[in-house]
């Protein structure tokens, strides 16, 4: 695996040029220790006298030291690497369509069954520290279970999922951000009856309690708060509810990725319940901007083992980040674990440092 490595003060990379001038600096000591050796009237005796040479061992202490040199130069050039790292702080929000059109059975058993059971296998892949919580949504969107790191409380709401009419993906999406901000005061019955009213603005006060102005909102960039993320599932298209495109907004200047999932057939199937048919069709489109605006990304998911694929992804993907740290610290470490092997190695063979 590559690890890209950039460096704040590149300009210090020149001193590993004298790097070749001491390797011509222990060559020369070399020779000149050989010639001092030729002025003995008899080489023989003196061989005979200090025992067997030292051979290749004598070269081990100064390549070491050389070694610590060249990282200690890299060092000082402070280098920067990103690192994928386990995610410290990590919320998730799963966002899962509880519509009628969750009944057809274009996945198997049917597109109910198997989103709850990819979900199932999806919290049991997960780490512990990971924290979830579960939106469920048709005609309205509801927390059924709060953030929680309990996976037995989470499996018994998903289990505990009832098929009901309509499809508010964009309700989904606010109620997630409130559950993830609770602080925020969202009023999705604003956003979706009163499309001229501020959403964020107070709704009433006590009379006996001053108006406090409101905290002007700051949008940040999208894709930034790599603290939490939602996960939407659905089959279908927004039939009421806030605007998928106005969540999706909404999301996107809170840093908060949506990652989207389309479960079930392009064409649609057409299905009947309580005495009324229609064919439903999922609406990728609108799927793939909800991604897109999040800087998110999309899956489809046309089979149920497809549909488990993509939470494997997931779960991959969200619970790692990629950080740029700065490990010159941990090449001064590794220089001076060289340092002293060189000085420990010296000392052992030849009773003296290098």
């Amino acid at each position: 695996m590559n690890i890209p490595v950039t460096f704040l003060w590149p300009q210090l990379l020149w001193l590993l040029l004298t790097l070749p001038l001491l390797v011509l600096l222990y060559v020369w000591l070399l020779r000149r220790r050989k010639q001092t050796a030729l002025r003995y009237a008899s080489l023989a005796i003196v061989r005979e006298a200090m025992g067997k040479g030292p051979g290749w061992r004598r070269h081990v202490p100064p390549v070491l030291l050389l070694l610590a040199i060249a990282t200690m130069l890299l060092a000082s050039a402070r280098p920067i690497a990103s690192i994928v790292l386990p995610s410290q702080e990590q919320t998730i929000i799963l966002a899962m369509d509880v519509s009628g059109s969750m009944r057809a059975e274009d996945v198997k058993p049917n597109r109910l069954v198997a989103s709850q059971a990819a979900a199932k296998a999806f919290l049991a892949e997960l780490p512990r520290h990971v924290k979830v919580g579960i939106v469920a949504f048709a005609g309205s969107a509801q927390v059924v279970q709060p953030i929680t790191l309990s996976r037995e409380d989470l499996v018994t709401a998903i289990d505990k999922f009832q098929l009901q009419r309509a499809t508010a993906i964009g309700s989904a999406i606010v109620v997630s951000l409130s559950e993830l901000f609770p602080g925020q005061g969202f009023d999705i019955g604003a956003m979706t009856y009163n499309r001229n009213s501020d959403p964020f603005a107070p709704q009433g006060r006590a009379i006996d309690k001053p108006e406090t102005e409101k905290k002007a909102f700051v949008p940040v960039a999208p894709g930034s708060y790599t603290s939490a993320a939602i996960i939407l599932l659905t089959d279908g298209q927004r039939t009421t509810g806030v605007d998928t495109a106005e969540a999706a907004k909404m999301a996107a200047d809170r840093g908060v990725r949506v990652y989207t999932v389309g479960v079930g057939t392009v064409d649609g199937e057409i299905i009947g319940f309580e005495g009324w048919s229609m064919r439903v069709r999922l609406d990728e489109d609108s799927l793939k901007e909800v991604a897109r605006t999040t800087q998110a990304e999309y899956y489809y998911a046309g089979t149920a083992d497809n549909l488990k694929k993509v939470y494997e992804t997931l779960s991959s993907r969200l619970t790692v980040e990629k950080k740029e740290t700065e490990i010159a610290g941990l090449l001064a470490l590794v220089a001076s674990i060289l340092a002293l092997f060189s000085a420990g190695l010296s000392v052992l063979w030849f009773n003296r440092i290098l």
